[in-house]
């Protein structure tokens, strides 16, 4: 895995809209997994005002936290600063030379679910499991 200069922990960007929940919620699951063992941000196209409340509500009750975060603006510079860009959702980022980007699309909620809070939970729930198995692998992966 690459890393930059100061830092031998691999930096993860997670992207999306508006950073005000999904790269949010990512971001925060594998803050609260991986500790101080990588450095996880989370940035958006166009960021919203503030975080969705319901996502943050919805992930406090797992323990991970992203009540005091603030949405911030994509850039080149944070792009090519990561050692891992994972764009959650439809976010059209642009392909920079040399900056390799993965997409996670999250599933589906179910057309049973009944309200917002359930589709959130499921949202979460999705996020949950690629969090998981995102940490196994840079795990697997460093010497």
């Amino acid at each position: 895995m690459n890393t930059h200069g100061d830092s031998p922990r691999p930096r993860i960007l997670f992207v999306c809209n508006t950073n005000g929940g999904k790269s949010q919620m990512a971001a925060a699951l594998l803050r609260q997994r991986a500790g101080d063992a990588l450095q996880v941000e989370s940035a958006g196209l166009v960021p919203a005002g503030q975080i969705n409340r319901l996502a943050a509500e919805v992930l406090a009750e797992n323990g991970a936290d992203m009540r005091s975060e603030v949405p911030s603006a994509l850039s080149e510079a944070r792009l090519r600063a990561a050692d891992r860009v994972i764009i959650v959702g439809g976010a059209q980022v642009p392909e920079l030379e040399g900056v390799a980007m993965e997409r996670w699309v999250p599933r589906t909620a179910p057309e049973s679910l009944a309200n917002d809070r359930e589709r959130m939970e499921f949202l979460r729930s999705d996020l949950e499991t690629r969090v998981v198995q995102l940490e196994h692998d840079i795990a697997g992966g460093q010497s």
